[in-house]
């Protein structure tokens, strides 16, 4: 992509192919794999729901001297784990969404159950469960933690001894404490109503500001950076639902992230900063002063702002993102192979245990292959350091039930706390803790379950990689053509947009919008089939060509849109003050 930010006109993208040749086997990276970042600005919100969530229900049930339901209540309290992202009225509808899918798949789990003993059986349904369970967590773009924590719980399920008539209340509790768990993520409401779409459009200031002190080496990947926060900060806004002053204010910074990216050299990254640390607590939300025209943007009214024209767009349909064709079902395909590799591997070794195998395999599965590979290095390097841990930790366990409770809820909060500065930290706490899980109904020898982790963790990396490359993913590169007409197409609406000597009312806006996120698709598929083995060589220079033209189509627009702002801004106080003086 050019660096260059003036809104010129765009040029057309090579209609020809990329001279390299396909790589058909791309390098499988150790170096970095195991290297931790930043943590999550949010780390402390799903470490605190899951163990207020999981800590009601097991302290009552082992008050009850039933801590064998355990597995059934922490079903329903891992749900608050969801959503933290988004704001409460989305939230509201997603978080009773992944209690409804966690019910429907420990029902499916239980039922199966309850019908056979067949270990070939159970396999086969859970790999088909784990499959139906990755592909709607990736359809409906849920987050963090995805599909791991059903398809641990169905998992897990489909292998406990049950019964039909033991179901309904099985159920039961798991219903109680998801209705737990959705209390508690909803709770943070009452204190800051307005928290994820400040901390969302915190990040696309910071983003802009990074990409406007960005280096000429790092500006690319920086913009491309920026925009897809600045498009995540409009998404969060759309799903608030209401548009009080708080969400108008909001609106105004984030217009302030997409001029930063229109026009770096006139940006000032230090503010951009300032104002999103402004955004930080429950005070009020930072506004623009009035020193130049480019912030009297934050004026102008819902119409020119677009808003109710974004709504009315709306998203594709769950259904379409499901439909043949798809690049999520490659993914799905994988997943069932994987999973069901992985459990007949695990059976044939003897091992009692081979739904852990198949959750491994479950766990593993990325975009690509490279990004599955870095995962199975990570759940490697991850159990392994966790079966240490709870070799450490089991005598004291096994003093009393109450501390495998208490040890359950640190080692939860752990996992959540580490996770995002790497997946394999994460799982130095989330392995000791499905251990212990497994101690609630009844104590078990500990050499058994630290060997059955070890040995289902390698057969469960070691297949479900095997099934990554020998499943291929032809569609990676189909998407890539299919993101290029989108965005071929959305930024000749911007242009006739922007040819209009005076546009419909957010016409700017709108075509705005859907360029900026026809490219952040743009980027995602070709990030996903750069990684991908087995490819035909990709079309490099055009999806780069198509990025520089929308990129500065992007900055026309916003460029247009400013001096029509300050131009109405203008007229509109040029008018107020002839009013005032004609009364005066």
């Amino acid at each position: 992509m050019s660096s260059a930010e003036t809104p010129t006109s765009a040029p057309t993208p090579s209609a020809s192919p990329s001279p390299s040749g396909p790589r058909l086997v791309r390098r499988l990276p150790l170096a970095g794999v195991l290297r931790l970042h930043k943590p999550s600005d949010i780390w402390f919100k799903p470490a605190t729901s899951v163990v207020v969530s999981a800590a009601v229900p097991n302290l009552t049930l082992l008050a009850l001297g039933r801590l064998d339901l355990a597995m059934y209540t922490m079903a329903g309290s891992l749900c608050a784990l969801y959503a933290h992202n988004l704001p409460y009225a989305a939230r509201a509808r997603a978080l009773a969404w992944v209690v409804l899918g966690m019910l429907a798949s420990l029902a499916a789990a239980l039922l199966t159950a309850s019908l056979t003993s067949s270990a070939a059986v159970l396999v086969a349904v859970g790999a088909v469960l784990a499959a139906a369970q990755k592909t709607l967590c990736d359809a409906t773009r849920i987050g963090p933690p995805g599909h791991l924590i059903l398809t641990f719980i169905s998992s897990a399920s489909l292998f406990a001894p049950q019964t039909l008539g033991q179901i309904p209340g099985h159920l039961a509790l798991t219903a109680g404490a998801g209705a737990v768990a959705w209390l508690v993520g909803m709770a943070p409401a009452l204190i800051r109503p307005h928290g994820p779409e400040r901390r969302a459009t915190a990040r696309a200031l910071n983003a802009a500001a990074a990409y406007v002190s960005a280096e000429d080496g790092a500006r690319e990947r920086a913009r491309a950076g920026a925009a897809a926060a600045v498009h995540a900060a409009w998404q969060s806004l759309l799903a608030t639902g209401g548009r009080g002053a708080a969400r108008r204010g909001l609106e105004r910074l984030v217009v302030r992230a997409e001029v930063a990216l229109a026009a770096p050299a006139d940006t000032d990254p230090a503010l951009l900063r300032a104002w999103a640390a402004g955004l930080s607590g429950t005070g009020p939300v930072p506004r623009p002063a009035r020193h130049d025209g480019i912030s009297a943007l934050g004026d102008i009214d819902d119409e020119v702002l677009g808003i109710e024209a974004e709504l009315a767009f709306g998203k594709p349909s769950l259904w379409r993102r499901l439909a043949p064709g798809s690049p999520l079902l490659p993914v799905a395909l994988r997943t069932a192979v994987g999973c069901a590799l992985a459990g007949y591997g695990s059976l044939a070794l003897g091992v009692g245990r081979p739904y852990w195998a198949l959750v491994t395999a479950a766990s593993l599965y990325q975009a690509n292959v490279t990004l599955t590979w870095d995962r199975t290095v990570q759940r490697v390097a991850g159990n392994l350091a966790g079966v240490l841990v709870f070799a450490a930790v089991v005598p004291l366990a096994h003093v009393g039930q109450i501390f495998v409770v208490l040890f359950c809820l640190l080692f939860s909060f752990g996992a959540e706390a580490f996770i995002s500065r790497n997946y394999w930290l994460g799982s130095v706490c989330v392995t000791p803790m499905a251990l212990l899980i497994t101690e609630f109904a009844r104590t078990q020898e500990a050499g058994e379950l630290i060997t059955d982790r070890v040995v289902d963790t390698l057969v469960g990396a070691l297949l479900g990689i095997v099934a990554a490359v020998i499943v291929t993913n032809r569609r990676a590169a189909d998407h890539i053509e299919l993101a290029l007409e989108a965005t071929e197409r959305a930024r000749e609406d911007a242009e006739r947009t922007l040819a209009a000597p005076r546009p419909e009312p957010g016409g700017l806006e709108t075509t705005h919008r859907r360029l900026a996120a026809a490219l952040v698709e743009l980027r995602a598929a070709d990030d996903t089939a750069a990684g991908e083995w087995w490819q035909r060589a990709l079309p490099e220079e055009r999806v780069v060509a198509a990025e520089q033209a929308g990129h500065r189509t992007l900055a026309a627009t916003v460029r247009r849109r400013t001096r029509r702002t300050v131009q109405e801004t203008d007229e509109h106080r040029g008018g107020t003050d002839a009013r005032e003086n004609a009364r005066a």
